[in-house]
């Protein structure tokens, strides 16, 4: 039997996923959470074989949650399930350690097929995320600006785009806010904006959030 927590703060997204996955005999849905935060308990107490885990979110989100799945939780394998389709976030992603990346739009019988290769230890990127992961490491001289970003500043960026406030953002990711602002500066200047306002338009033309997140 595989066991599969979803993670995401859209109810309904939740159910059609839990109404697919309950249809496979040998899949069973153990918890259903909505946000990073919970997703990070659930596993800490009650480790899942597969997380089926969404990116944008209230809260630290989904990069940050797997990042900290995958290493307090090493038995449960982390899918990304996103309507993000271009990088830097799926390259991410992986290259934090998740074992899957799939989209929202995808068919249910590729989702069913996603969960049983990574339930027996590989990995499984969707063609069109993998296309476009192969085309931005071909694509040297159009890179996405965000790709120089590192880590803690793209969750940071994500934050402040969702609108998050500095105050909060610190307090998710157990930082002062003198330092949330450090990388708020060093983002801006990497990526030559000067106010959130300007980065959250940046961010929208690389695809970098869904304008239905806003």
């Amino acid at each position: 039997m595989i066991k599969l927590l979803l993670v995401d703060d859209h109810e309904l997204v939740r159910t059609g996923i839990r109404r697919i996955l309950e249809d496979v005999a040998d899949f069973k849905v153990v918890g259903e959470v909505k946000n990073g935060e919970e997703a990070i308990k659930f596993c800490r107490n009650s480790p899942p074989d597969i997380v089926l885990m969404d990116m944008n979110m209230p809260g630290i989100g989904g990069l940050e949650a797997t990042k900290q799945i995958i290493h307090y939780a090493q038995d449960s394998k982390v899918i990304v399930v996103s309507v993000h389709t271009e990088n830097p976030i799926p390259a991410r992603v992986m290259q934090l350690g998740a074992y899957g990346y799939i989209t929202k739009g995808t068919d249910p019988q590729e989702m069913v097929i996603a969960i049983r290769k990574v339930s027996s230890g590989q990995h499984y990127i969707a063609p069109e995320i993998a296309q476009q992961i192969a085309i931005g490491q071909l694509n040297l001289n159009d890179e996405n600006p965000f790709d120089q970003l590192s880590r803690r500043e793209l969750e940071i960026t994500i934050m402040l785009t969702k609108g998050s406030r500095v105050p909060d953002i610190a307090n998710k990711l157990n930082i002062s806010a003198k330092t949330v602002n450090t990388y708020r500066y060093r983002m801006f200047e990497k990526l030559n904006v000067g106010s959130d306002v300007e980065l959250t338009h940046l961010a929208l033309r690389h695809n970098l959030i869904d304008t239905n997140q806003l």
